[in-house]
């Protein structure tokens, strides 16, 4: 199937963003943006985790019960991610863990809320706490979304709740605004992990 015009630049936004995040998170380099490679070293557990500051969300043992200001860790298995609502006000600043968890499990979600049997909750999945069975999930994910994107033609962009995805406003969109959301995701947070990824390099963690 032939892809929809319109869909051409988000698709190679989507591809650009996602795999320049996965570069920043297992190295060993990362393009600047002006075709230079800089050598960037793989995510280890110690950063994965790191928490920028007290109170910090993280993924966490469930054996140690949810983070500071949060009520429940959310997924299967041993490790959960904070979480609970209400959210706190002001958000709790969150560690990379927490962002790649929470980009993984919406990629994967949103992507099985399109084309899968639409049956996918945040309890189900699993939670990693270890840097690289994370990267491993995020890149399946990516990969899962994409098959989404790739499935859409033009009816497809234009349909509203063609993604049924429940946490978000995708049963009253058009899937195009969704494909524009999901790339804005990947984007910032993408962003955020590599800022964290700098602020962790400069403290004092780092060389701990």
């Amino acid at each position: 199937m032939m892809t929809p015009p319109r869909l051409v630049p988000l698709l190679a936004q989507y591809d650009h963003a996602s795999r320049r995040l996965l570069d920043r998170l297992r190295g060993p380099t990362v393009n600047s943006g002006d075709e230079v490679d800089v050598p960037v070293p793989p995510l280890t557990d110690g950063e994965y985790l790191w928490e920028p500051v007290p109170g910090s969300w993280s993924v966490r043992p469930k054996e140690d019960g949810p983070g500071p200001g949060a009520t429940v860790l959310v997924g299967a298995g041993a490790w959960g991610r904070d979480g609970g609502r209400p959210h706190p006000y002001p958000p709790p600043i969150t560690t990379i863990a927490w962002r790649m968890h929470h980009l993984t499990e919406m990629l994967l979600g949103r992507a099985d809320w399109t084309i899968g049997d639409h049956s996918f909750t945040e309890s189900e999945m699993i939670v990693r706490g270890d840097a690289v069975s994370a990267i491993t999930s995020l890149e399946e994910a990516i990969g899962s979304w994409r098959a989404a994107l790739e499935a859409a033609d033009d009816d497809a962009l234009d349909a509203i709740g063609h993604s049924t995805y429940p946490d978000g406003g995708d049963p009253e969109e058009p899937f195009l605004e969704i494909v524009w959301w999901v790339n804005q995701e990947v984007l910032h947070h993408g962003a955020e992990i590599a800022l964290l990824r700098d602020l962790y390099r400069a403290s004092s963690a780092a060389s701990g």
